[in-house]
């Protein structure tokens, strides 16, 4: 009688652990890498190329029209993405600086002191600057402007979409972001560690 029980509970304990290994699998998995490209200009190249390449190494991209499905409330799912992040791409195109939605992740990657590796897709840094086009708030104008100022002067890659070697430019920027994934997760940790030892000792 006591054997039967036991398997009994055995089965439901089995059949509990299943069922929520079926709802993990239907949950989004948490974000790694957030793309932010100016859609018009890099989702069919490097944006899109490098949501699949970062993919198939087992990562947790997140791009726009790869992410997002229909009913999606766009802002908000683009900014718990960032929030969630580890490590930002800002994709850098000659009309990136356009787009108020580029501008806006840029600017909360940056007050989020995530990691941001730049890419100038096409373009110098140089060439880059916020407009003012009489609908945006110069409050707005100028988090912009400093966002876009703190990524110019970050080390970033460079990349021309006619003469560059498109997979060299793939294997590098994937390295430079599991870099990057592995300094983040180490500096997490021993701020873990650190907050442990100060709350326990």
């Amino acid at each position: 009688m006591q054997q039967r029980s036991a398997s009994t509970a055995k089965n439901l304990v089995s059949k509990i652990l299943n069922h929520r290994n079926h709802i993990q699998s239907l949950k989004r998995p948490p974000c790694d890498v957030f793309i932010n490209h100016r859609c018009i200009d890099t989702k069919r190249t490097i944006s899109g190329l490098l949501f699949d390449h970062l993919s198939r190494l087992r990562l947790h991209p997140f791009l726009d029209s790869k992410n997002m499905r229909p009913g999606d409330k766009l802002f908000d799912n683009i900014d718990r993405a960032i929030h969630e992040c580890k490590v930002g791409i800002a994709v850098f195109s000659p009309r990136y600086c356009e787009s108020y939605f580029c501008l806006h992740e840029l600017a909360l990657l940056m007050e989020t002191k995530k990691r941001v590796i730049p890419i100038f897709c096409d373009v110098k840094p140089s060439q880059l600057h916020v407009k003012d086009n009489g609908r945006c708030p110069p409050k707005e104008l100028q988090r912009f402007a400093y966002a876009l100022e703190e990524a110019k002067y970050t080390v970033g890659l460079t990349f021309d979409t006619l003469e560059g070697d498109w997979s060299q430019f793939l294997t590098t920027a994937a390295e430079a972001v599991v870099h990057n994934l592995i300094e983040v997760d180490g500096e997490e940790t021993h701020k873990e560690r650190k907050y442990f030892m100060k709350t326990y000792f």
